[in-house]
């Protein structure tokens, strides 16, 4: 630094001409030179620059020398010294760096290059010096970034949108690569201020809208690019480049070398985790994503490329397993951030504007229906989708918001659903099975976003600290199921215990339950005391609850065996020698039936019962002879009423109803007529026997007729319309009573006669009785 700046920078003095109130772009200072002389420049001009030079980021060096590691960390502490006098710079003077100084800039996109995410296999140095810097490192970009996007700090200190767009945009201080890697990065940590920085970024200059449109056929050309490593043939690309001479050539994910598939896993896992952060940080730019036909390309590709990059994963032998394993883990998480996509998509283009009741409902839920239906063939991406996303819930969601949608359809792509998992060979979660009746739509949306597993379980991105959190594994919605399994819940537990070792298992318990046992949401909420109203009124030490023991099974058996002397559930000795397995030895049939040890035992019973004699020894002292008859007992009792006071009669009514005799029955109209009816055919047959005379037989057909038809009228029978198989003479025309009287004579004919001879020759000729 020569003596000029030194001079300038202890001489000068800076009058601001603008007053508060005015934005900087149209600010004004005048400074004093090293001569003394004073000159008025723009707030923002280069001559305000401090010259400073800021140093590029490297990442930690993995199992470095120790002078590999006090090389990063001299360096790293450069960056943090550096930034930190950048941040406590007045807003001008900020601004005026961050324009003009091009080292700056190059330091902030080597940080976005070259962070470790929070994938890699060393996220974090293993010096816990060197991790402390790293961290410092992380918060002073974000911080940066931060205050680079906001246009204004204050009512003093702010610019004119419009300009601020401009400086933003031409100078390249935000562009879609920055912010797809600022989402990677800072988006699991800091993901209410990130989001605010893009929103604002966006809302003050929509030109990034354009430019994302020109990057979405840029993330098409990865799936491309993956499908042509791996030797698949890609209808987009095939349909608008020709087919090479060496196509037939191409090497495959079974025949390329253990280093190109890594670094094919890599470049896919990298550049899913990006999109999704991305939109999940940014949902405005899923309608452009969704305008290009994202969508579909991206199911298409799940279909094609997963499968056979993980047989190739898992058939291939590694040199080291290590590497498998993290290969694995990679693929398994790509294919999770794959269906959160297409999840992310459907839901901010089609299930949001019909929860916020926009116009055109009918229009977005056929836009939903025909996305599902567009599904169906990729049995693959729907079964996963399925599983982390239950398509139920948002046709349940969809028959909610519209009653009238057509039923015909949603079944359709229930049962394609179902063919999907019995055609890939996979069984339905139990949680998916079981009805969750929704109190209104905005629960089944919160079952819809909450659910976040899936594919497998596996690592989730936390941004450069590389933190590892374990994801829930299923989708709930506050049942009395728990999503989770018990090993499981015990994982989220104890992540959550670290951080916050002195709250109480049974409030963690709770507050996973409201959260949908996603742990990242619950630190975040406990952290930013955000709380639902529920778990606010909670003991915050409240003690895990005891855990109820079932009844055993055994204590509410029934059956004959309770209690007696072969029950083995409740007695430990048993007399084996009454248990025997088929005949016993030593015994016979005969034997058995000569045995009459149990009648011997039964006699002394019956013998207490015994009240019939035959002889009755009397003593003759006793006065009198055992034939004597004596009248007088007979006489005292002959004008007693024996059983009159007995209750024979009430317990005979009791037990028999009383029943009115027949000839004190009053006749019903149609008994009346039955029986006037008999009579005169009793007085008819009585003057016929009395005058001995044969009527004409053909008065008495008529008679019988007429009562055949009255008892018919009488019990609703419709007689059947005479057929007329003969009609009009041929040549008139015939009526449809004569055609179908012909054609059911046609039909019957076999059943009587002789008409069936032609079906018994066939059944004959069939057997082979004739010879054909």
């Amino acid at each position: 630094m020569d003596e000029g700046v030194t001079a300038r920078r202890f001489e000068e003095r800076l009058e601001v001409m603008a007053c508060a109130g005015v934005p900087l772009d149209e600010q004004e200072v005048t400074e004093r030179g090293a001569q003394g002389a004073e000159r008025t420049l723009p707030a923002l001009h280069p001559d305000r620059k401090e010259e400073r030079c800021f140093v590029p980021y490297r990442p930690p060096p993995e199992g470095g020398s120790p002078a590999e590691v006090e090389e990063f960390l001299e360096r790293a502490r450069f960056i943090v010294e550096d930034l930190e006098w950048l941040l406590a710079l007045p807003h001008d003077r900020f601004w005026c760096q961050v324009v003009f100084d091009e080292s700056l800039q190059t330091c902030l996109d080597s940080y976005l290059r070259h962070a470790p995410r929070g994938l890699d296999l060393n996220p974090l140095p293993a010096s816990p010096a060197a991790g402390a810097v790293q961290r410092a490192v992380h918060r002073a970009v974000f911080l940066t970034f931060l205050r680079m996007s906001t246009h204004k700090e204050s009512k003093e200190n702010f610019f004119t949108p419009a300009v601020f767009a401009e400086i933003i945009y031409n100078n390249f201080l935000f562009d879609i690569p920055k912010i797809l890697d600022l989402c990677v990065l800072f988006g699991k940590g800091n993901g209410p201020l990130l989001q605010k920085m893009i929103e604002n970024v966006f809302g003050q200059q929509p030109a990034y809208f354009s430019d994302l449109s020109e990057t979405v056929p840029t993330v098409l050309q990865v799936f491309d690019s993956v499908l042509d490593r791996c030797g698949l043939q890609c209808e987009a690309a095939s349909a608008s480049q020709p087919m090479k001479l060496q196509s037939n050539q191409r090497a495959s994910s079974m025949s390329m070398t253990q280093q190109e598939l890594s670094d094919l896993v890599l470049y896919l896992c990298d550049s899913t985790t990006t999109v999704h952060a991305f939109l999940d940080m940014f949902p405005a730019a899923c309608s452009s994503f969704h305008a290009l036909g994202f969508l579909g390309r991206l199911t298409s590709f799940y279909e094609s490329a997963v499968p056979d990059l993980e047989k190739a994963v898992t058939s291939r032998t590694f040199d080291d397993g290590r590497l498998q394993e993290d290969l694995w883990t990679r693929l398994s998480h790509s294919c999770r951030k794959m269906v959160e996509t297409a999840h992310l998509l459907l839901h901010h283009t089609c299930l949001q504007p019909i929860l916020d009741s926009q116009e055109n409902i009918q229009m977005f839920a056929d836009e939903l229906l025909q996305h599902f239906s567009s599904f169906l063939p990729e049995k693959r991406f729907l079964v996963d989708y399925d599983e982390q996303f239950p398509i139920a819930d948002d046709i349940s969601l969809l028959q909610q918001a519209l009653p009238l949608i057509d039923e015909t359809r949603t079944s359709y792509l229930l049962q394609g659903v179902e063919g999907a998992w019995d055609n890939v060979g996979r069984q339905k979660p139990q949680s998916h099975l079981q009805n969750k009746p929704s109190s209104s739509s905005s629960s089944l949306l919160a079952a819809n976003q909450g659910a976040t597993g899936g594919v497998a379980p596996q690592e989730v991105l936390r941004g450069a600290e590389g933190g590892v959190d374990v994801p829930p594994t299923g989708s709930s919605s506050h049942g009395t199921v728990c999503p989770v399994s018990g090993p499981e819940l015990e994982s989220l537990l104890s992540c959550i215990k670290d951080l916050l070792p002195d709250l109480g298992e049974g409030f963690l318990l709770a507050c996973l339950q409201e959260y949908d046992y996603n742990s990242e949401l619950v630190i975040n909420n406990i952290l930013e005391d955000r709380l639902a109203p529920s778990l606010e009124q909670l003991d915050r030490s409240m003690p895990r609850p005891a855990k109820e023991e079932l009844p055993a099974v055994l204590d509410k058996r029934s059956n004959v065996f309770d209690d007696d002397e072969f029950d083995v559930f409740r007695r430990d000795q048993v007399d084996m020698s009454r248990i025997w397995k088929g005949r016993r030895k030593g015994e016979s049939t005969r034997e058995t039936l000569n045995d009459k040890k149990h009648v011997a035992e039964q006699r002394a019973r019956y013998q207490a019962y015994e009240t019939v004699v035959d002889e009755v020894e009397v003593d003759p002292a006793a006065g009198y002879a055992p034939d004597d008859y004596e009248d007088e007992y007979d006489d005292t009792y002959d004008m007693n009423q024996v059983g009159a006071n007995d209750l024979d009669g009430d317990s005979l009514l009791s037990r028999r109803p009383f029943t009115v005799p027949q000839v004190l029955r009053k006749a019903t109209k149609a008994e009346e007529e039955e029986g006037e009816e008999d009579e005169e055919e009793d007085v008819f047959q009585n003057n016929v026997n009395r005058d001995q005379f044969v009527q004409d037989p053909a008065v008495l057909r008529e008679r019988a007729e007429a009562r055949r038809a009255a008892l018919q009228q009488r019990r609703g029978f419709r007689p059947e319309r005479p057929s007329n198989v003969v009609g009009q003479p041929k040549g008139q025309g015939q009526s449809s009573e004569t055609v179908l009287d012909r054609r059911k004579k046609e039909t019957n004919k076999s059943r009587t006669a002789n008409h069936n001879r032609r079906t018994m020759a066939d059944r004959k000729r069939n057997k082979g009785m004739i010879p054909s």
